[in-house]
């Protein structure tokens, strides 16, 4: 079979480690992928399937496997066809971040697909959007609260996984009987979240790129609303909220940064008093470290905009009975600012330079001229 890899690979970059396929969700780098001897180092080999679903199997066989080579693989029971992601010492690293609970747990690859396994599968991806429509009325027949959000075929056809949505326990014991006897399968019930379903779905955040839950996000934490209290950030259902209708799960990159950052500023409720009068505060730029405080308690007015350490010094002399004449500080110096480096020379300078070549060349050509007609 004929698998297409990057050529090259750029400068510095392994073209091993790169591969093209249509499993594009978790797709990785192997960036030890040209390390000599780094396939053998264990045979531990990483395996993607449809979707977000990895496992990882010994290549027990001693195949010489590589990054997008199609495999069948030990399924329960039968076989499975899935796509190589990983070989070598990255891939026992990963198994091992998997917490798999002992080695029975991790199979065996059979042998590189063939072409008769490969031409199974697909018979298998043919009816699971099918399977997914009729298993969906099923379950609403029989009053079940729950939603078949995909469906998985085996690579063989003899078993299929049902990932559903629930917001509570169901008692599906009778679905999968009803399933088994339906479609002939073994049946593997698989409750995911919403955030997993978005994942399975894929689409583009409002950031323009793809959805990090169907690109590279594997394990969900839960994010809160003090997330975006600390970032400053409107609390607006439909502006916080992602395509699985929960909170967006990018809203916790940066927070720690920002509870960081808001730990330097000063207390909101105090109130800073000076010999111009009371200022309390309105409002703050975080990251910035800047405070802007205002003459008015309840409306903007006479709006000062200070740094996080002046305002804790002037807390300082407030609790020592002292206040300073104003929130800023005075003083007669300039503050340095940024350089312009185009101001320091005279941007004209070549212009005189130019016009003397110019005119040093035409006298040139006119006694060169001269002479001649001499």
């Amino acid at each position: 079979m004929e698998h297409k890899y990057i050529s090259g690979g750029g400068r510095g970059l392994c073209s091993k480690g790169w591969h093209t396929n249509h499993y594009a969700q978790l797709n990785v780098f192997d960036y030890m992928a040209d390390i000599p001897n780094n396939p053998t180092a264990t045979d531990i080999v990483e395996v993607q399937f449809k979707n977000t679903r990895k496992g990882y199997y010994h290549n027990s066989n001693g195949l010489e496997l590589k990054k997008g080579d199609i495999v069948a693989v030990e399924g329960n029971p039968g076989h499975d066809i899935g796509t190589v992601t990983m070989t070598g010492a990255l891939a026992a690293l990963q198994a091992k971040k998997a917490n798999l609970r002992s080695e029975e747990e991790i199979k065996r690859i059979y042998r590189i697909a063939k072409d008769c396994d490969l031409e199974q599968f697909e018979v298998a991806k043919s009816r699971e959007h099918q399977t997914m429509i009729e298993s969906r009325q099923i379950a609403k027949d029989l009053g079940l609260e729950m939603k078949i959000g995909d469906v998985e075929y085996q690579g063989d056809g003899n078993k299929a996984i049902f990932y559903y949505i629930a917001d509570g326990r169901v008692d599906f014991r009778q679905l999968i009987k009803v399933l088994a006897d339906v479609f002939h399968i073994r049946v593997e019930m698989k409750q995911i979240g919403a955030r997993q379903e978005a994942g399975r779905i894929g689409g583009f955040g409002p950031c323009g790129r793809e959805l990090c839950c169907s690109t590279w996000m594997k394990n969900f934490t839960s994010v809160g609303t003090a997330a975006a209290r600390f970032q400053n950030l409107s609390l607006n259902p439909q502006k916080l909220a992602g395509q699985c209708a929960k909170l967006k799960c990018c809203m916790n990159y940066e927070v720690d940064q920002y509870v960081e950052a808001f730990r330097k500023l000063p207390n909101r409720d105090i109130v800073l008093c000076t010999q111009e009068g009371e200022w309390f505060f309105f409002k703050a730029d975080t990251l910035a470290g800047m405070v802007s405080y205002s003459s008015d308690k309840h409306f903007a007015a006479n709006i000062t905009t200070i740094t996080a350490e002046r305002a804790a010094e002037i807390i300082a002399m407030n609790k020592r009975g002292e206040n300073p004449v104003s929130l800023s500080i005075n003083t007669t110096s300039k503050k340095e600012g940024p350089v312009d480096l185009a101001t320091q020379e005279d941007l004209s300078r070549f212009d005189a330079q130019l016009a003397s070549k110019k005119k040093k060349k035409k006298k040139n050509r006119h006694n060169g001229k001269n002479n001649t007609q001499n």
